[in-house]
């Protein structure tokens, strides 16, 4: 059953302090848009987030496609506009492997995700040794608040993330109420009868654009919010093909809040 609660109510009664602040967040700034600023220089990538930031509650990153990435110059300022304008960062990397793994990949090496990102996510092919693992190094590495998102469904065509898959990764989910924060899916993921409120965060949200050459799939705003999407990502909606990031941002961030107000009764 889609949660018609309003941001509000669901950020008092949630265990985690991140998903506390990303609902408060989400209701001050009156928007449930997620930036997705998939580009290949730090200085592309800096100006389209300051141009975005006052429209989304998080930006999503893919970190490793920077070419001239460095912490000082890349995550510093990023940290910097998050602050200026009010916003969360995740970080898209998908872990994808065994416990002891992902904990120095999150921690560690030229990234070190955890010191920076508030949220971060991964797929349940290695069982809930993943969950554990990144909990762990989030506590050894920081003293923010550090949020999971498990990969439940994918918005590309031919996923294998469905069914059976879709169901142990919800099983996984529910081994940390704290940590493991919801999903990347396409729909309500259940679980409030057992005491969870679990946020949905889908990709492939498109007010124009239906797919791409490789296999993505776009559904419309109205439809995602309707069938449980918390937070709407999107990426080359908001600046590609020529498109205005300030134009875009405004326009999506309406169209999620307006489909939220609906789902909530609001409007």
């Amino acid at each position: 059953m889609v949660n018609t609660q309003t941001y509000t109510a669901r950020a008092h009664a949630h265990a985690s302090p991140v998903a506390q602040r990303l609902f408060k967040l989400m209701d001050t700034k009156k928007t449930n848009l997620c930036a997705s600023v998939d580009v290949n220089t730090t200085n592309e990538f800096l100006t389209l987030i300051d141009k975005l930031g006052p429209y989304i509650c998080l930006v999503k990153t893919h970190i490793d496609i920077i070419d001239d990435f460095s912490y000082e110059g890349t995550i510093q300022p990023l940290l910097e506009l998050s602050k200026k304008h009010n916003f969360m960062i995740f970080e898209d990397r998908k872990f994808a492997d065994i416990g002891n793994t992902v904990k120095s990949q999150y921690s560690s090496g030229v990234y070190k995700i955890a010191q920076w990102s508030d949220i971060t996510n991964a797929h349940g092919i290695t069982g809930a040794g993943i969950v554990k693992g990144l909990k762990e190094a989030a506590k050894e590495t920081t003293n923010e608040p550090r949020g999971l998102l498990m990969l439940a469904e994918l918005s590309s065509k031919g996923s294998l993330a469905y069914g059976e898959y879709t169901e142990k990764t919800i099983e996984i989910a529910k081994t940390d109420k704290e940590f493991v924060i919801g999903f990347i899916a396409q729909r309500d993921m259940g679980g409030a009868d057992e005491g969870f409120d679990w946020i949905v965060m889908t990709p492939g949200v498109g007010l124009d654009d239906k797919g791409d050459a490789l296999g993505q799939q776009y559904r419309t705003v109205d439809e995602v919010i309707s069938t449980g999407t918390d937070i709407i990502i999107v990426g080359r909606g908001l600046f590609g093909k020529g498109r205005d990031p300030d134009v875009e941002g405004q326009r999506y961030r309406e169209a999620g809040w307006n489909a939220y107000l609906k789902k909530t009764g609001q409007l």
